[in-house]
């Protein structure tokens, strides 16, 4: 197929996604053609374009004489032979893969012989959607993200009897609708719901463990680790309905690659009922559509008589020692903790106990405490007793760091506290993605970026905690654990030990 353009656009089925992507067509010039097989859902599709249209217009985000040219191009369709004259045809229909072959097979029938054929499908193979079909060479994925107008990434996805130019020239179409587009090879999850894994799946993975509750462990990734949104609101917001599913689809899909692991939390609570925000409990409780939060404990007045700091890891030892200078108390010098000392230990993907234990130390006070991320960079601390620690020193412990006002979390004993652990597995599972050459480095960052909302994509933000410490905790997970969903990816251990940009592509 050769170089060519797309100016008229067929959608069929007109739900959330059919509709915004029907939007951002008509608004873009092009000529949308909608077809469903209930004729009242197009004519509901076509009343909420206008609507649209008007409250943009009302808010001075397009001229009214705009949005009335932009709905008159929004034609509706009563049979599929009106799609006959579009350029391209996009699926945004049920995900059964029967149901999409079949409207395949309907689409060659009625369709001239270059016309595009794309599906929006979040899950199924396109080269198992073109199985079948006369010219297998003309279809391709076109994934959007709801809601589509604000969501600007798309995926273009080749399957393996794709033809490259159809990919090419919905990669144009893209930049046409004002979205970043990014093209992926036909691998489960594609990029954005295949590198979504480390947040969801390891969040689930700590509280399985009891190290925090829902709430902490989102706490410390908005505020220590800096996203948008920790795994239990992501979870609440998408509704176990939806990610549940998908996450025992990609694991299967991958033939139960630990990496990809469900748990049993969502399972239950998805049966339970307890799906998320539309259904007024989740993770969190909804009261008028407000997330309510357990009220926050206050801060322990106690502080300790004295504190001193392992050098088992010297830039964690140094960044302690620097925080509790700042904090107005300082640490002992020697060797050895004296006899009523606070002990604080650093560790990188070890737990408390490891610490205590492989250093000689008295656990019943002993705290950890989290220095993957620089001090002055979080918003939240995060300490970590071992199962000896005494009350005393816990309380002590918090008292002293959170003296100057930044929030505390204490968390049980887990092998790599809370945010190195998901931060790890975020940025092994997208090396892990570049190595398969699923897609580009610049393309896996952009997706995430663009479709998670990550304060970066996960391969800069590797560069920026340092390809090294991110092995470092991974292969002592690994370690400790004896679970291979921590094996860090080639990509990763290679570019760490070569210190080069885990954005690197081989020369």
């Amino acid at each position: 197929m050769s170089t060519f353009t797309i100016d008229s656009l067929g959608i069929v089925g007109t739900g959330a996604m059919g509709r915004g992507i029907a939007q951002i067509a008509a608004q873009a010039g092009l000529t949308v053609s909608l077809y469903d097989t209930n004729p009242q859902a197009v004519a509901a599709a076509r009343q909420y374009l206008q609507d649209t249209f008007a409250k943009l217009a009302e808010k001075g985000k397009m001229s009214a004489e705009d949005g009335a040219a932009a709905l008159a191009r929004v034609l509706p369709c009563n049979v599929l032979e009106d799609l006959a004259g579009c350029d391209m045809v996009l699926e945004a229909i049920v995900e059964k893969l029967e149901v999409k072959r079949d409207l395949v097979a309907r689409l060659e029938a009625v369709l001239r012989a270059d016309a595009v054929i794309a599906s929006n499908t979040s899950s199924l193979s396109i080269t198992a959607i073109a199985v079948g079909a006369k010219q297998p060479g003309r279809i391709a994925g076109y994934h959007f993200f709801n809601p589509v107008p604000l969501m600007k990434v798309v995926e273009v996805i080749d399957g393996l009897s794709g033809d490259p130019a159809v990919g090419d020239a919905l990669m144009a179409l893209s930049r046409r609708l004002g979205h970043t587009p990014v093209r992926c090879k036909d691998m489960p999850g594609f990029i954005v719901n295949h590198a979504g894994r480390g947040m969801n799946i390891e969040g689930l993975k700590v509280a399985q463990e009891g190290v925090a509750d829902f709430a902490d462990i989102d706490a410390i990734m908005r505020e220590q680790a800096g996203f948008r949104m920790g795994p239990f609101e992501l979870m609440d917001l998408t509704g176990l309905d939806v990610s549940h599913p998908v996450m025992e689809s990609i694991y299967n899909q991958f033939y139960q690659e630990p990496r990809y692991r469900p748990s049993p939390i969502t399972a239950i609570r998805s049966v339970g009922g307890l799906i998320g925000r539309k259904a007024g409990a989740g993770f969190y409780r909804y009261a008028d559509g407000q997330k309510q939060l357990p009220a926050t404990a206050a801060l322990p007045a106690a502080r300790p008589a004295s504190v001193w700091v392992s050098r088992a890891d010297e830039r964690g030892h140094d960044m302690a020692v620097k925080l509790i200078l700042a904090l107005g108390m300082t640490p002992e010098a020697g060797n050895h903790p004296s006899g009523d000392a606070l002990i604080v230990v650093t560790p990188l993907g070890l737990d408390a106990t490891t610490c205590a234990l492989q250093e000689g130390l008295d656990p019943a006070r002993v705290i950890a405490i989290d220095t993957l991320l620089p001090f002055e960079a979080t918003k939240r601390r995060t300490l970590m007793t071992t199962p000896a620690t005494s009350a005393a020193m816990r309380e002590a412990a918090h008292g002293l760091f959170g003296s100057d006002g930044v929030p505390v979390t204490v968390i049980r004993d887990s092998a790599g506290f809370v945010a190195q652990r998901i931060i790890s597995c975020i940025v092994n599972i997208a090396s892990d993605i570049a190595q398969q050459r699923i897609a580009t480095p610049v393309d896996i960052d952009l997706a995430v970026n663009l479709g998670l909302g990550y304060p970066k994509g996960p391969l800069a933000l590797g560069d920026v905690i340092g390809p090294h410490l991110v092995l470092t905790v991974l292969r002592n997970l690994e370690r400790l654990t004896g679970d291979m969903r921590y094996r860090p990816s080639p990509w990763l251990w290679r570019r760490a030990g070569l210190k080069l940009s885990l954005l690197a592509e081989e020369q």
